[in-house]
Protein backbone atom coordinates (compact mmCIF):
# COMPACT_ATOMS: atom_id res chain seq x y z
CA UNK A 1 0.00 0.00 0.00
CA UNK A 2 1.65 3.65 -0.69
CA UNK A 3 0.56 6.45 1.28
CA UNK A 4 0.84 10.16 0.91
CA UNK A 5 4.57 10.46 2.32
CA UNK A 6 5.63 7.89 -0.32
CA UNK A 7 3.46 10.22 -2.72
CA UNK A 8 6.09 12.26 -5.19
CA UNK A 9 5.97 16.29 -5.83
CA UNK A 10 3.39 17.19 -8.27
CA UNK A 11 1.70 13.54 -8.27
CA UNK A 12 -2.43 13.92 -7.63
CA UNK A 13 -3.49 10.81 -5.68
CA UNK A 14 -7.15 9.72 -4.03
CA UNK A 15 -7.66 8.40 -0.92
CA UNK A 16 -8.30 4.77 0.19
CA UNK A 17 -8.09 5.05 3.83
CA UNK A 18 -7.59 7.03 6.99
CA UNK A 19 -5.59 4.89 9.56
CA UNK A 20 -5.37 5.77 12.75
CA UNK A 21 -7.92 6.44 16.04
CA UNK A 22 -10.25 8.44 17.57
CA UNK A 23 -8.72 12.74 17.73
CA UNK A 24 -6.02 11.65 14.85
CA UNK A 25 -8.70 10.30 12.28
CA UNK A 26 -11.05 13.34 13.09
CA UNK A 27 -8.64 15.87 12.73
CA UNK A 28 -8.08 14.51 9.36
CA UNK A 29 -11.42 14.02 8.33
CA UNK A 30 -12.24 17.68 9.37
CA UNK A 31 -9.39 18.85 7.54
CA UNK A 32 -11.49 17.42 4.44
CA UNK A 33 -9.48 14.52 3.51
CA UNK A 34 -11.92 11.74 3.53
CA UNK A 35 -12.25 8.38 1.45
CA UNK A 36 -12.15 9.82 -2.18
CA UNK A 37 -10.89 13.24 -2.07
CA UNK A 38 -8.14 13.66 -5.01
CA UNK A 39 -5.01 15.31 -3.25
CA UNK A 40 -2.31 16.94 -4.56
CA UNK A 41 0.87 17.25 -3.45
CA UNK A 42 2.40 20.39 -4.18
CA UNK A 43 6.00 21.13 -2.03
CA UNK A 44 7.61 19.09 0.29
CA UNK A 45 9.96 21.01 2.96
CA UNK A 46 13.77 20.29 2.70
CA UNK A 47 13.94 17.65 5.61
CA UNK A 48 11.18 16.04 4.57
CA UNK A 49 8.74 17.86 6.94
CA UNK A 50 6.10 19.08 6.35
CA UNK A 51 4.18 18.28 2.94
CA UNK A 52 2.14 21.13 1.06
CA UNK A 53 -0.67 19.92 -0.24
CA UNK A 54 -3.87 21.03 -2.10
CA UNK A 55 -7.36 19.36 -1.22
CA UNK A 56 -10.16 20.35 -2.38
CA UNK A 57 -9.57 23.62 -3.45
CA UNK A 58 -7.08 25.02 -1.08
CA UNK A 59 -3.87 24.28 0.32
CA UNK A 60 -2.94 22.56 3.45
CA UNK A 61 0.56 21.39 5.38
CA UNK A 62 0.58 18.10 7.14
CA UNK A 63 3.58 16.75 8.95
CA UNK A 64 5.22 13.52 8.07
CA UNK A 65 3.87 11.07 10.53
CA UNK A 66 0.14 12.31 9.80
CA UNK A 67 0.90 11.15 5.89
CA UNK A 68 2.09 8.02 7.28
CA UNK A 69 -1.77 7.41 7.98
CA UNK A 70 -3.29 8.47 4.71
CA UNK A 71 -3.38 5.00 2.35
CA UNK A 72 -3.66 6.37 -1.56
CA UNK A 73 -3.24 4.85 -4.94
Amino acid sequence: MKTLKQTKCGETVTVLRLNGEGALKRRMMDMGITKGTSICVRKVAPLGDPIEITVRGYELSIRKGDAENIQVE
